[in-house]
């Protein structure tokens, strides 16, 4: 049996990178899944295809758009009758802003206004429309877990790093507000980060080898992304769990994993 048997749960951008790691740990685990893309159903697709229908169901949906997410949640009720995890991966990063910000950081008064409103309504507002249309799912069959995906402190406040940074940072504090209006709901919602530059779309093309092979692996936050939705967890609410600390011995410790200010 695996940890999360008969759990169904809903990654956004699930076709790769960090989502697609999420995905496969859990189910691995024994879980259901529903995942999203907003452009490559493609990569959805291979996921459904490995896994299987009866186990996984590939959508196009695009999370800035809030009849898509109660479409995804609907659905992913009809398919599988349930929906007990929100893992908020789904995001747009600074690759959109400028294909050599690593080299050259860009500067925000040059950054294309339709660009900067991309990138908000993806990572701030996205996480919301979807939260709003699966809370009450959630509420109704006793509860569930929500998982915002986020960054670590330094890039939110990197030379050059907006739209993403602040996109973050709000992300970060909608996760703190939103864990206390959760609670008595029996939801519970965390944060997780991989603690470090990881290898995903988020990383242009062309960086060299030297710089891409320091880089982390996307697998590294599958056993963390698990464990906050797990029965195991269910006393953890409200806290920010960086997945190249996490270690399942001491799964809660504060040099492990970081409460949200609460």
């Amino acid at each position: 049996m695996g940890e999360l048997d008969g759990k169904v749960a809903v990654v956004t951008g699930g076709g790769r990178g960090i989502g697609r790691a999420i995905a496969e740990a859990y189910l691995e685990e024994g879980a259901r899944i529903t995942l999203t893309a907003a452009r490559k159903k493609a990569e959805v697709e291979d996921v459904v295809r490995e896994a299987g229908p009866e186990r996984a169901l590939a959508l196009m949906a695009d999370v800035t758009k809030p009849e898509e997410c109660e479409r995804v949640v609907a659905e992913t009720v009809e398919r599988f009758g349930q929906v007990n995890v929100l893992v908020n991966n789904a995001g747009r990063g600074m690759k959109y802003v400028s294909s050599d910000f690593l080299t050259e950081p860009p500067r925000f008064w040059e950054t294309d206004p339709e660009t900067w409103k991309m990138v908000i309504e993806t990572n701030v507002n996205g996480p919301f429309f979807i939260a709003r249309a699966v809370v009450p799912r959630m509420i109704e069959q006793g509860g569930g877990s929500i998982i915002n995906v986020s960054v670590n402190y330094e890039t939110m406040k990197r030379r050059g790093f907006s739209p993403y940074g602040p996109s973050k940072a709000g992300l970060e504090s909608e996760s703190i507000i939103w864990a206390q209006d959760l609670e008595g709901t029996g939801i519970r919602l965390n944060i997780i980060l991989p603690g470090g530059a990881t290898d995903t779309g988020m990383i242009p093309p062309g960086v060299p080898d030297d710089v891409r092979s320091r880089l982390l692996r996307p697998e590294i936050i599958g056993p963390p992304a698990v464990y906050l939705v797990s029965d195991a967890s269910r006393h953890v609410n409200g806290r920010r769990l960086i997945a190249t600390n996490w270690s399942p011995e001491n799964p809660d410790g504060l040099p492990i994993s970081e409460g949200l200010g609460m």
